[in-house]
């Protein structure tokens, strides 16, 4: 089984594992720790991580990135539409007003969702996480944004679903960071808690959280975001600047070409981080637009006057995460400062002022996300004993839920599950209904959604209730949040008073009912009952479905759930396939190209040694035929060949095969030839020297053996030496391999028929001896 830890940052992706002897970061194919979270699609195939990251200015227009900004979001959102302009891609809104992207693929324009890109990814770190462990992997960690809503959690089960993963839970980002910080701190007293801050600077957002820290246990007791505050805001400020300096000195206008963009954004990117090194750092770009060589220079503190208004943004998390957990920054006892965008000189500056003291960076910036979710999976996991370590995670925003009679008023405000809530956490509720009734699930406050995100966030059914005869019953409903964060309505139950009606048909063993009802007196409000966080057994019996008690009944009610934007069973099967098909066509273009190298290294191959190593053993004839083969299969591969099917280059390959093969064969059976002779040697000194030993006849029979095969020896080598090398031998190895194990045959048999035992010994019981 694997314990598995999967960081999807906004940029890269890092992969990490538990082993025995702690947890690594893997590596990808091209040997580093982060592995580019692109899918570039070219005519024939994907290219995912590296490669396609590599490929992405050649095939601008198809490359998609930054998916992480796109994934369970509505196309008409504001914040959409500031991503996919950054974007070469052509989009287009959904039936569902989600979002589409149109890519050219195999000749066709194919529709992908943000789900099914997503996908792509998690499969590509899936293979190479099964190709580093050497065994098929599913169970897994995934980290995420802590501001991610409902519908964006299940975007990500789902995607990691249709990749053939299996999530054990999705954790927050600061979360994972925190564990991977708690964890292995011996230090924290059982007395009281130590508070200490999280700030993640990552590539498009920044994640503050407080946390408490006591011996064997953290709580997270607020969390803050800014979701368009990271590295990349801080790389467009330089490009911007640069973009109107180029404007003006050159006369180009880079917006208006996307390649120009593209290395202008990745030039400034460098830069920065050259700048958090450096007083003043240049940019030289060669070509960057109308054939124009751009070249620029600025300085740290330059760059710092543009960025003023990006800086004073960063404090505002940590502001609000102090306020939100009732701290002051004087009780705060370590700020731990990770994420890509982190290295900036000037926003540890705006730190030291703002909590008192240096953040520290014990932690690796890149890579501790991942590390805590390969933690926290081997806590999930039953291969790894993890020592007791308690985690305590909180949801960002104010859950209601609703039925058709109105809000459900759980606690004063309205809220069911409020802001700050740890979960996984369950609600029982109880109605008073005669029949069907739904129930809505909503963020009750949608200023701390991003803009433009609908508020609601399911829709449930719940009924019809057979045998109700109109009149009401009691219905408990099981609310809850798991352990990904996500709101679920589990379960409802009807619950009937009836003492005439208690004898059923059906098999009455009695059953440990799994529902977690307190069968308390309840007290009804407004038509519904309360019974929150409550954990009792039950000792109810089962009986197909119905379970009763002194008097009552309990039947299971069908709960339909519709998830505002999200993706049934069936689009996420049918996405599956068409991910295997793609996934198929990957392996058919990679085999492709493997055949086709193949061939070009045997032409390129066979050219040397033809003339060198097999000169002698290929006659002029033979020479000039291979020579000439050689040269059309070359120019066959850069002409026609170019774009041909596996079996073509397979053909090719063969037809060359059969020319080079018997000249190929004379020069290894040459060496081998040796061998054998050497061999046949030493078995007849051997048993010459053996026969020495033995009786007058049977001496004479193994002398006779040991002449006629040194005679046969002596024979086939001056016949073979009498012929040139450029001809097939007279004597191949294998005859005198034959030879040897005929010859050993024939003197064992000799010497096995003197040795045997005699009739009398025959006969003899094997436990004659025994005591």
């Amino acid at each position: 089984m694997s314990v598995v830890g999967f960081d999807i940052g906004n940029e890269n992706c890092v992969i990490a594992v538990v082993r025995e002897r702690g947890i690594d970061v893997l590596l990808n194919y091209e040997s580093k720790r982060e592995t580019p979270a692109v899918v570039c699609f070219n005519e024939k195939q994907r290219l995912l991580g590296s490669a396609g990251a590599a490929s992405a200015m050649m095939h601008i227009k198809s490359t998609i990135s930054q998916i992480k900004r796109l994934i369970g979001r509505k196309f008409a959102d504001p914040d959409v539409d500031k991503e996919l302009k950054m974007l070469p891609l052509e989009t287009s809104e959904s039936s569902d007003e989600g979002i589409l992207i149109h890519l050219k693929y195999l000749g066709e324009i194919h529709v992908f969702t943000p789900v099914q890109i997503m996908s792509m990814l998690f499969a590509h770190l899936k293979t190479m996480t099964e190709k580093d462990l050497e065994m098929p992997i599913s169970d897994c960690v995934i980290g995420i944004p802590s501001y991610f809503t409902d519908l964006q959690r299940r975007a990500y089960l789902d995607a990691a679903k249709i990749a053939g993963l299996k999530p054990l839970r999705l954790i927050h980002d600061c979360t994972a960071t925190a564990l991977s910080y708690g964890m292995y701190k011996t230090d924290f007293s059982s007395t009281g808690p130590v508070y200490v801050a999280f700030i993640d600077v990552g590539h498009c957002d920044t994640q503050v959280s407080i946390v408490s820290f006591q011996f064997g246990k953290m709580k997270i007791l607020s969390q803050a975001s800014d979701r368009s505050l990271g590295g990349r805001n801080f790389d467009e400020v330089i490009f911007s600047h640069f973009a109107a300096k180029f404007k003006e000195e050159y006369h180009i206008d880079v917006y208006s070409n996307p390649k120009a963009c593209f290395r202008l954004r990745a030039a400034c990117e460098k830069l920065k981080k050259v700048l958090s090194a450096n007083l003043e750092a240049p940019l030289n770009i060669e070509c960057l637009m109308d054939e124009k060589d751009v070249k620029g220079l600025i300085s740290r503190e330059e760059f710092e006057k543009l960025a003023s208004g990006l800086l004073e943004r960063v404090s505002i998390p940590c502001l609000r995460a102090l306020t939100d957990a009732n701290l002051t920054a004087e009780k705060i006892s370590s700020v731990e400062l990770v994420g890509s965008g982190s290295r900036i000189p000037a926003i540890s500056t705006l730190l030291i002022s703002l909590f008192k003291r240096e953040p520290s960076r014990q932690l690796n910036a890149s890579e501790c996300v991942a590390r805590g979710c390969a933690l926290q999976c081997a806590m999930l996991s039953p291969v790894y004993r993890v020592r007791e370590y308690e985690v305590q995670d909180v949801i960002p925003f104010s859950i209601g839920l609703s039925s058709d009679e109105g809000p459900i008023a759980v606690m004063s405000n309205g809220v069911l599950f409020p802001k700050g809530q740890p979960f996984p956490s369950v609600k029982v509720i109880a109605f008073q209904r005669s029949n069907l009734f739904h129930l809505e699930a909503f963020y009750v406050n949608p200023e701390e959604l991003p803009p433009g995100t609908s508020p609601k966030i399911s829709c449930v059914t719940i009924g019809p209730f057979y045998g109700s005869h109109g009149s009401k019953n009691r219905v408990k409903v099981r609310v809850s949040l798991d352990l990904h964060g996500i709101l679920n309505i589990e379960s409802a139950t009807l619950i009937k008073d009836d003492m005439d009606d208690l004898v059923m048909a059906g098999d009455h063993n009695s059953n440990s009912d799994a529902m977690d009802i307190d069968p308390i007196p309840e007290t009804v409000t407004n038509g519904f009952e309360d019974i929150t966080n409550k954990k009792l057994e039950s000792p109810y019996s089962s009986v197909d479905g119905i379970r009763k008690d002194k008097g009552t009944r309990r039947v299971d009610v069908p709960v339909n759930e519709n998830i505002y934007g999200g993706m049934t069973k069936a689009a996420i099967s049918e996405a599956r396939e068409k991910e295997l098909q793609l996934a198929q066509q990957d392996r058919i273009i990679e085999q492709t190209k493997e055949k086709k190298n193949s061939l070009e290294s045997y032409v390129y191959d066979m050219r040397s040694k033809l003339f060198h190593t097999y000169r002698s053993f290929a006659s002029e004839h033979e020479r000039d035929d291979i020579s000439r083969s050689l040269q059309e299969t070359e120019e066959w591969l850069y002409e026609d060949g170019v774009d041909e099917t596996e079996s073509a280059y397979s053909s090719k390959l063969e037809d060359l095969k059969k020319l080079v093969d018997p000249i190929e064969n004379r020069f290894k059976d040459e060496k081998e030839r040796v061998q054998a002779k050497e061999d046949l040697s030493k078995f007849i000194l051997k048993h010459r020297t053996s026969a020495e030993s033995l009786p007058p006849q049977d001496k004479e029979l193994i002398i006779n053996e040991c002449n006629r095969a040194e005679q046969w020896l002596k024979e086939k080598i001056q016949q073979q030496e009498s012929f040139p090398k450029n001809t097939d031998p007279v004597l191949w190895s294998s005859d005198i391999k034959s030879k040897t194990e005929e010859f050993n045959l024939t003197c064992q048999h000799i010497l096995g028929s003197k040795t045997s035992p005699s009739p009398e010994d025959k006969d003899m019981p094997d436990s004659f001896n025994d005591p």
